[in-house]
């Protein structure tokens, strides 16, 4: 079983995560283009943390599932607006 304390620092992680994405995305739009270092990090960040919890989820109990249940919507909806705000970007570009 996961403790409260594993689960906290995870979800801690991952708003660290959601924030470095979100300032990316941010940039990018402002800016009509990216920096493909960091956006492609922020990325595969976003990647990263989504397999660890679910890795983190089978050993939790069912509120603390919930909770990595919440952050995944959150990991997976940021993933969706870099990837199509990448694909807008690449048309900017032809």
């Amino acid at each position: 079983m996961a403790t409260r304390q594993s689960v906290e620092e995870f979800l801690q992680r991952c708003e660290d995560v959601l924030r470095y994405g979100q300032e990316q995305i941010t940039t990018a739009r402002q800016q009509e283009h990216y920096n493909t270092t960091e956006y492609t990090d922020a990325q595969m960040q976003l990647e990263e943390a989504t397999i660890d919890l679910a890795k983190l989820a089978q050993s939790c109990n069912g509120q603390q599932r919930e909770q990595l249940h919440r952050m995944r919507l959150q990991l997976q909806q940021l993933q969706n607006d870099m990837t199509l705000d990448e694909n807008i970007i690449q048309e900017y570009k032809l």
